[in-house]
């Protein structure tokens, strides 16, 4: 736990029941602005040129490229605005209020056109069951600052710890970084080996992405809200292939278990959160997935891993 912080303050409680209407709001207007990013940017193998980073004050698409300038756009969850900035010196912003996901969008949509930025995106929203386009969204419309801001908080602790666990891999390893698809802060490593074909299957996501996302071996860790059958927050890790006796590996802290509908690990985050050190329980859980998904799939660890941290 970090000094000078109570528990609640750094690890905020999130009981998904309290704001799951935010939560699905906040999903879609997470998706407008990352589709945004994806209309404009260079593909980037695995999809990571589709996905938000967390900040100080919240999220952010980083610098996206249109024509010779560029823009950004950013969720500030301590002021509740999004803002937009430009490399010719304007911006605009939205404040962060209950709206309906049709009236965010036309906001949006506004702004751009305000700073000459005349964008079109795909408007239906990926990897949701029965998806409505953001232009005709009118059912999902709540906004509570406070969720909001816990929401971003525990993102910047998970973003914070998921750094000190990938600084130990010198494989392939992605940034840690936010998919607004399933709505997900997660890093992953690679085997460096292909993979199977993966089956596809996600709602409303081509499968050809989804089969480049799985190209190669990997062992993925992240943090969700939760939705479906699990409905609260929880940290999870997966291994793609997953290798044979995986499901029964034992990992820690014992709380952790897997989950045979998700097909991986999951942690609850109040186990996280209410822990004697938040970040070592964290830790751990990651730490402990990840040696069975690489002891069990026969990773090259040696080549893989380094047993310290390089100061600069």
């Amino acid at each position: 736990m970090l000094k000078g912080a109570s528990e609640n303050e750094t690890w905020p409680s999130l009981p998904l029941d309290e704001w799951k209407e935010t939560c699905a709001t906040l999903h879609m207007w997470f998706q407008m602005v990352g589709k945004i990013r994806l209309a404009q940017s260079p593909w980037v193998n695995h999809s990571w040129n589709v996905t938000l980073y967390v900040t100080a004050r919240g999220l952010t698409t980083s610098p996206i490229p249109y024509g010779t300038r560029t823009f950004q756009i950013d969720f500030d969850f301590t002021d509740h605005k999004l803002l937009i900035q430009s490399s010719d010196g304007r911006a605009g912003s939205i404040l962060l209020r209950p709206c309906s996901v049709a009236a965010f969008y036309r906001k949006l949509m506004e702004e751009l056109n305000k700073l000459d930025l005349h964008l079109k995106i795909n408007t239906k929203p990926n990897e949701m069951p029965d998806p409505i386009p953001f232009d005709q969204d009118e059912v999902h419309a709540s906004y509570d600052p406070d969720y909001a801001n816990r929401f971003w908080q525990v993102l910047l602790q998970s973003d914070r710890v998921f750094k000190q666990f990938r600084g130990h891999f010198i494989g392939k390893c992605s940034p840690v970084h936010f998919f607004w698809g399933a709505l997900d802060l997660a890093v992953t490593r690679f085997s460096g080996r292909p993979a199977p074909e993966h089956p596809g299957g996600i709602p409303h996501l081509p499968d050809a992405v989804t089969r480049e996302a799985y190209s190669h071996e990997v062992s993925s860790c992240g943090f969700w809200p939760g939705g479906g059958a699990i409905s609260y927050p929880a940290f999870y890790s997966y291994a793609y292939p997953e290798p044979h006796g995986f499901a029964e590996a034992a990992v820690k802290p014992g709380i952790a278990f897997y989950s045979s509908d998700f097909r991986e690990f999951l942690l609850p985050y109040d186990a996280v959160r209410t822990s004697e050190s938040p970040d070592d329980t964290l830790l751990e859980f990651l730490q402990t997935t990840y040696d069975a998904a690489a002891n069990l799939g026969g990773w090259d660890r040696k080549s893989l891993e380094r047993s310290d941290t390089l100061q600069g």
